[in-house]
C-alpha cells in the first residue's frame, strides 16, 4: 500500500495559506464570461509551450500560439507534434472535468497519455521492460526506476490513494495533487511521456479537488522559469535506485516546492484578476470587436508586436487577406503600424491594451 513519506513544513503551511487566500479572491471576482475564455486560452498556450519546452521541444511561446491556430513549421515536425498532442490531451482533461467525476482512474490516466504521445485517447499500455534516466551530456545514470512487472500494482496502489484522500477530504488538495505528481514520476511507467502526464495528471486531480481555478493558471511556467530547481526538487534523495532509498524516501522538500509553486502561479492569476476588476468596461470594449479580432487578442498577450505573416499565421487566412484586415484595423484605431513593407509590424493601440 503506497504511504508517502513527508512533513509539511511551516513554509509549505505559509504556501497553503496563501493558495486559499488567491483561491478565494479569484472566485469572487465578477469577470465576464468571455474573458475568462480569453484567459483560459493563454493559459493553455503557456502551459502546452512550457510543459512541452521542459522536455526540449524548441518552439517558441509564438510558434505554439502558430500552431495552436493551425500554422505549421516544416523543419519542426516533432516539436509540432508534440504541441498538438499536449493540446489534445489538455481537451481530454477538460472532457474528463466537465463530466463531473469524483475520482480518477487508471484508464483515465492511460488515456491522458495515449493523448501526449499519439494525439489519441486510446489508452496506452505501460512500459514492457526497464528503462533507466541517463544525464543527455555524460550518459551518467540518474535514476533507476522499479521494474516493468512492479508498474501496474504501483499505479493501481498510486490511484488508490489519490481517490482515498480526495474522499475523506481530510489532507489539502495541493498536497494530494503534488505527492501524485512525484510518484508518478517515481514509478516512471513508461518509456516517454512520463513528465507530461504527471503534469496533466497534476491539473486533473486540482480541477477535481476544487482547485481548478476557473483553467486560467499555468504551474508549468513555474517549473520551466528555473529547471534546475525543479529537477532537484524531484530528485529525492541521494539514491538513484527505486529499490534503495527512493521508495522510502522523505518527500518533505519535494511537497514544500510544489505547494510554493502553486502559490506562486495562483498569485500571478489573483494579480490578472485584480486588474481585470479594476476594469469595468472591458465587457462593453470587447462586443466592438469581431471574431477575429477578439482572436488577435491572444496572440498579442505572447507578443508585444505581430507582423502580417504572424497574423495571417495565426488566423489561417492568406497574407494578402491579412495586409487588407491590418490596414483597416489600422484605420480603425485597433492596430498601430510601424515601419513600412517588409519592416511592417503592429502593435495594440493603447485602447485595447487594456483587455490584456
Amino acid at each position: 500500500m503506497f504511504k508517502p513519506n513527508f512533513q509539511i513544513s511551516p513554509k509549505a503551511t505559509q504556501a497553503l495559506m496563501d493558495i486559499e487566500v488567491s483561491r478565494q479572491a479569484v472566485s469572487s471576482f465578477p469577470v465576464s464570461i468571455q474573458l475568462i475564455s480569453s484567459l483560459r486560452e493563454s493559459a493553455r498556450l503557456t502551459s502546452t509551450h512550457y510543459s512541452t519546452q521542459i522536455e526540449g521541444n524548441r518552439l517558441t511561446a509564438e510558434e505554439v500560439a502558430i500552431v495552436a491556430k493551425g500554422g505549421t513549421f516544416p523543419n519542426r515536425k516533432r516539436d509540432e507534434a508534440e504541441v498538438k498532442n499536449y493540446f489534445r490531451a489538455l481537451d481530454y482533461v477538460d472532457t474528463l472535468i466537465e463530466g463531473n467525476p469524483t475520482e480518477i482512474s487508471v484508464e483515465m490516466i492511460q488515456s491522458i497519455h495515449g493523448c501526449v504521445m499519439e494525439g489519441k485517447t486510446k489508452p496506452t499500455a505501460y512500459r514492457d521492460g526497464q528503462n533507466v534516466i541517463r544525464e543527455s551530456g555524460s550518459g551518467k545514470i540518474i535514476y533507476l526506476p522499479p521494474e516493468w512487472k512492479e508498474v501496474p500494482q504501483l499505479m493501481s496502489e498510486l490511484v488508490d490513494w489519490v481517490n482515498l484522500q480526495l474522499s475523506e477530504n481530510e489532507l489539502p488538495a495541493p498536497i494530494i495533487a503534488g505527492i501524485a505528481h512525484y510518484e508518478f514520476a517515481t514509478i516512471h511507467p513508461y518509456y516517454d511521456g512520463n513528465g507530461r502526464t504527471a503534469r496533466l495528471l497534476t491539473n486533473l486531480i486540482l480541477h477535481l479537488a476544487g482547485y481548478g481555478l476557473k483553467g486560467i493558471y499555468s504551474l508549468e511556467e513555474y517549473y520551466a522559469r528555473n529547471l534546475q530547481d525543479y529537477y532537484t526538487a524531484i530528485s529525492v534523495g541521494e539514491s538513484h535506485n527505486y529499490h534503495e532509498g527512493r521508495a522510502e524516501a522523505d518527500i518533505s522538500n519535494w511537497v514544500q516546492y510544489f505547494c510554493q509553486g502553486m502559490a506562486d502561479s495562483f498569485a500571478n492569476v489573483r494579480v490578472q484578476a485584480e486588474k481585470l476588476k479594476s476594469k469595468p468596461d472591458q465587457t462593453s470594449l470587447l462586443r466592438e470587436l469581431d471574431t477575429r479580432q477578439k482572436r488577435i487578442l491572444n496572440a498579442f498577450r505572447e507578443s508585444r508586436f505581430l507582423t502580417t505573416k504572424q497574423v495571417a499565421e495565426y488566423l489561417g487566412v492568406s497574407t494578402r487577406t491579412s495586409l487588407t484586415l491590418c490596414n483597416t484595423w489600422v484605420k480603425n484605431a485597433f492596430l498601430i503600424q510601424e515601419g513600412e513593407r517588409k519592416n511592417r509590424r503592429y502593435e495594440l493601440s493603447e485602447t485595447w491594451t487594456k483587455l490584456l
